[in-house]
């Protein structure tokens, strides 16, 4: 497939045809490096590991955030600020990106792939992202 540059110039879409997927959606060396650490980094603890098993993490949540277990579990990647699920990630994903329990999409906070069943200690309201436009926005920032 060549790049055509007089078409993205024509239809003002320039910007967004030369903006890559994120390495992470691409390589899954990287994304399982960036997880592992989000998992592992005090500040962030993603998880649960396993959402239909989630032992203590939303009690633990909840006395770190200091609130119930029942406001904890509705601070979900689904609805934080950083999830991006918009079609463009849509195709920036290698494969199905639902399943029973939710969908994967892409933290531009911590650089990985993620399920929005999940959280983490960094959860900020105002999500997900569904907007092409809100995506590379992101991107733009996280590049600069």
């Amino acid at each position: 497939m060549s790049f055509d540059l007089l078409k993205y110039l024509k239809e003002g879409t320039l910007h967004e045809a030369a903006m890559a997927c994120p390495i992470a959606t691409q390589d899954l060396e990287v994304n399982t490096k960036n997880r592992d650490a989000s998992i592992k980094a005090e500040y962030i603890k993603y998880g649960p590991l396993n959402v239909d098993e989630p032992g203590d993490y939303w009690k633990d949540l909840a006395e770190y955030w200091d609130t119930t277990e029942e406001a904890a579990k509705k601070t979900l990647c689904g609805n934080c600020v950083a999830f991006d699920i918009s079609p463009r990630m849509d195709e920036c994903m290698p494969g199905q990106v639902s399943d029973g329990s939710g969908r994967l999409g892409y933290c531009w906070m911590h650089n990985f792939k993620c399920h929005s069943a999940r959280t983490c200690r960094t959860w900020a309201k105002g999500g997900p992202i569904e907007k092409d436009s809100v995506s590379y926005d992101w991107q733009e920032r996280k590049e600069n």
